[in-house]
């Protein structure tokens, strides 16, 4: 059809009205093509720049996050001599600063005991039951034998009588029929308690080897069900305790290590020290006792310098990039003046405007100090740039280095300590300023008292410091609940001297239960020694917390030591935050949802209704109020996405354009065609009309020409 339509087209005229329509529908499209192709190049130009202005807000941003850092200013600088007494493994930012002298009287150790020999490591025990493995500190008597502390022999250095370490949770290792020396290693190593334990090949023999964590109140006491002890059958051959009998040799004694620092002595359980000299962390190697390491840590000031350059050195670069991006620059190639792609974006100058604005501005929230960037000599210069005043710049960081943190970093402060401020990971629109606090009720932890202690009975108690009884033979057995989890039956079964023991006892072995271990819930146990009562008291705070005991689950004896049925839930607090109420969780308050505060988290001590009115104070300081602002244009949902989406949507409306345009040229090409069309067959006609008249004349009657 369309073939014979062209074919059609100049076919009568000899007009080429084929290439007329086609130049009539070009020159009727060109207009709005040229209009079309105009804006898209335009919006593409808009894209592609706000691609290069948020590269240059991240590379901007990153640099603001070592400038909003509060270690930058509190950053450490060690002096350390060449030694092999002592390692030096990192220094922390807000490290004390000093000159220390350090002398190594004695290395830490751990304990290593080892059992009777076995044939074949895999080869099934044939007993069951459970080990209680307690840590503890051992006090060795001269008067002992190794392996028989009860013996009254001459010999050296051997354990008589053992104190629980009540911060480290016992374990109860479960040991079944089938189970191999192998099999009893791979569960105490499971327990991930910090103890060791090998199968070691000895002169063709199997023996068990566990080495306790290092440091003398890490030494491990062994007890089993078993109730036949001193015989080589059950499991009480794994004991090592006061009993009189024992096949689990000691091979290496607990020690703690021991320093004086600038004659000061110190003890620590383990030979990585991280907590003498805050902040600063170093190993042991050996002792070097009579000679001394001397050191300094000092504050490293050159650090937070570098990151103040670094920064206006970054403002700068971002700002040069921005500026030729949304404003005019001259080609130094041509000389002419060139546009920047966002010249007239409205958006674009906006959101730059902003930044400029808040460097140049001071710190919300901060009224002393360093409140602005002018403060430390930095001025913002005719062109937008920044500068240093060196003279300035030095003064203060030489003069006034501790208001420099506040200026740069994010701040929290309480006027009580009954009350700590922390910032949460959703404080991104928190307002910085004061927020008066007032609690009205304190976090409370659960806890419960048991009865006062009477004199006599089956433990011989006379006094806190006088108690003689072997659990073992009794049944001091009790379940306990905590924070909602109920543990096992928990069984005292040593021999006790003192209350203090069989307190520590209590403590270690309930927090070692499986339930309560495997749930991080926790008591601590305390005796009362003017009430003679027992105290148990959960670890957290809140409705959440509670502690409970039900007599229905106590073995025959465990009322000598005060227990009975007893039950407590803790509370939690309530108070206010900026005049609106909070939500209290424990002893944490949190702002509502939506208010200034939110963002904010609040940590309350035990007393802090006595405390009255606190006032806290947040503020951001010039990185974090900069680093916030620019978070705030990169998100998903910040202006520039916004734009770059109604961007998107102006290309998308131009390809419609583009696709209605040629619609339009279409129907006009089809209307100019049929117009041409017309027109050829009037010619055409015109012309069958002439050849029909052409020699109408010689046919005419007596109109014929003679010959």
């Amino acid at each position: 059809m369309s073939d014979s339509i062209i074919r059609s087209l100049g076919a009568g005229s000899g007009i080429d009205t084929t290439s007329l329509v086609s130049q009539l529908v070009e020159i009727e499209r060109a207009p709005k093509q040229s209009s079309l192709d105009s804006k898209q190049e335009s919006l593409e130009a808009q894209i592609s720049a706000y691609g290069v202005l948020k590269s240059s807000l991240s590379e901007f941003n990153s640099a603001l996050g070592t400038l909003s850092d509060n270690d930058t200013y509190n950053a450490r600088a060690v002096s350390f001599p060449d030694t092999d007494v002592l390692t030096p493994n990192s220094v922390d930012a807000g490290a004390q600063t000093g000159t220390y002298q350090i002398e190594v009287v004695d290395v830490a150790q751990a304990q290593s005991i080892a059992t009777g020999a076995y044939a074949d490591k895999e080869a099934a025990l044939g007993e069951s039951g459970t080990l209680t493995i307690t840590f503890g500190t051992w006090v060795y008597d001269e008067d002992a034998t190794n392996g028989d502390p009860g013996a009254d022999v001459d010999t050296v250095d051997d354990p008589y009588s053992f104190s629980v370490n009540d911060e480290r949770s016992a374990l109860n290792i479960t040991v079944e029929t089938g189970d191999s020396l192998e099999d009893l290693a791979e569960k105490i190593n499971a327990e991930d308690s910090g103890i060791q334990a090998s199968v070691l090949l000895v002169d063709g023999q199997y023996q068990l080897l566990m080495t306790a964590p290092s440091g003398a109140n890490n030494a491990l006491r062994i007890t089993s069900d078993d109730a036949t002890t001193g015989d080589t059958e059950g499991l009480s051959v794994f004991e090592f305790n006061e009993n009189e009998f024992s096949q689990v040799t000691e091979t290496q004694q607990a020690q703690d290590a021991e320093l004086t620092i600038n004659g000061l002595t110190v003890y620590r359980e383990t030979n990585e020290i991280d907590d003498v000299i805050q902040g600063f962390n170093f190993s042991i190697n050996k002792a070097d006792p009579g000679n001394s390491v001397t050191f300094t840590v000092e504050a490293d000031t050159a650090v937070a310098e570098d990151v103040i350059r670094n920064f206006v050195e970054a403002y700068n670069l971002f700002y040069e990039t921005s500026d030729n991006l949304t404003g005019y620059s001259t080609d130094e190639e041509t000389n002419q003046t060139v546009r920047g792609d966002l010249a007239t974006d409205g958006t674009a100058k906006t959101l730059i405007n902003r930044l400029r604005t808040m460097v140049g501005s001071e710190v919300t929230g901060l009224s002393e100090g360093f409140t602005a960037l002018t403060n430390l000599g930095i001025r913002t210069e005719l062109d937008g740039t920044l500068s240093i005043d060196e003279d300035d710049f030095s003064s203060a960081l030489d003069d006034n280095f501790d208001l420099v943190e506040a200026l740069f970093a994010p701040q929290t402060t309480a006027t009580d300590d009954q009350i700590s401020v922390s910032i949460g990971s959703y404080a991104s629109g928190t307002v910085p300023g004061d927020y008066d606090v007032v609690i009205t009720t304190d976090p409370e932890k659960a806890a419960v008292t048991g009865n006062a202690l009477t004199a006599g009975g089956n433990i011989n108690y006379t006094s806190p410091d006088t108690v003689s009884f072997d659990a073992s033979a009794f049944d001091f057995s009790f379940k306990i609940t905590v924070d909602d989890v109920e543990s096992d039956t928990v069984t005292l079964t040593g021999t006790y001297t003192s209350i203090e023991e069989v307190r520590a006892d209590l403590q270690s072995l309930i927090n070692g239960d499986t339930n309560i271990s495997g749930a991080n819930v926790a008591v601590d146990v305390a005796f009362d020694s003017d009430t003679e009562q027992f105290v148990f008291t959960s670890r957290s705070y809140g409705s959440s917390s509670n502690v409970s005991f039900d007599s229905a689950d106590f073995g025959a004896d465990i009322a000598e030591l005060g227990f009975t049925d007893l039950s407590d839930t803790g509370v939690d607090v309530a108070g206010t935050i900026g005049g609106e109420t909070g939500f209290g969780s424990g002893n944490v308050l949190l702002p509502p949802i939506d208010t200034d505060a939110y963002g904010l988290n609040f940590t309350i001590g035990e007393n802090a209704v006595a405390a009255g009115t606190v006032t806290t104070t947040f503020t951001r300081g010039i990185g974090g109020e900069l680093s916030n602002l620019i978070d705030s244009f990169l998100s998903s949902s910040g202006s520039i996405q916004l734009r770059e989406d109604n961007i998107s949507d102006a290309l998308e409306d131009i390809t419609e354009d583009r696709e209605e345009l040629d619609r339009k040229m279409e129907a006009l090409e089809l209307r100019l065609t049929a117009q041409y069309i017309a027109m050829e067959n009037i010619i055409n006609s015109f012309q069958s009309v002439g050849n029909q008249l052409d020699g109408i004349l010689e046919r005419l009657p007596f109109t014929a020409t003679n010959s």
